[in-house]
């Protein structure tokens, strides 16, 4: 099984991942991505998966793994695989507010308007949704940001279940630090 963690950027996709490795799965990272301060615990990426458009048999590296592909990359997971996806939503405002807050602090003080951006993340969720339709091969596990953060505990056993793995959920749980959740929204 190859286990996909995704999401829109700043959904929540490396909390997850963080969890996943506390319970005690295996993740595919390559570290290159160091901690800061936009994610003091790191971001549990995988460069190669950038490559998956032109080689989507690089996926075949993350059997028995969880690895993280963002959602605008999920359209090229190659069929003939068992994958399970865990999916993190988050609501928009908080996204753009905290990638405008990423920007900011690596320099880029020329933001984008909100609005346009906006429009832009709910066609491209909308894109994703009706490729998941179209892919019953590929379980799915929808978790939101918000409720994992109040109520990390249920959130890890759903999760836990969804995989069918023995994984410490209370360890799950106790990865997810509340005081991380910056750019709160109404």
């Amino acid at each position: 099984m190859i286990t996909i963690v995704s999401g829109l950027p700043r959904s929540g996709t490396s909390l997850m991942m963080q969890m996943l490795a506390a319970g005690g799965m295996t993740l595919l990272t390559d570290l290159e991505r160091q901690p800061d301060i936009d994610n003091p615990r790191g971001y549990c990426e995988w460069e190669p998966v950038k490559q998956l458009p032109r080689n989507p048999q690089f996926i075949d590296q993350a059997e028995g793994k969880a690895v993280k592909v963002i959602s605008q990359l999920l359209l090229s997971i190659p069929t003939g695989r068992h994958y399970k996806l865990i999916f993190m939503e988050r609501p928009l405002p908080e996204v753009l507010a905290s990638q405008d807050e990423m920007l900011k602090r690596h320099g880029v003080t020329d933001t984008t308007d909100a609005v346009p951006l906006m429009e832009a993340f709910r066609d491209h969720l909308q894109d994703v949704r009706a490729w998941l339709e179209e892919r019953s091969d590929i379980p799915l596990c929808r978790v939101g940001y918000r409720r994992l953060i109040h109520d990390p505990l249920p959130n890890a056993q759903a999760v836990c279940d969804f995989l069918g793995l023995e994984l410490d959920v209370k360890a799950m749980a106790a990865a997810v630090d509340p005081s991380l959740y910056r750019n709160r929204r109404a």
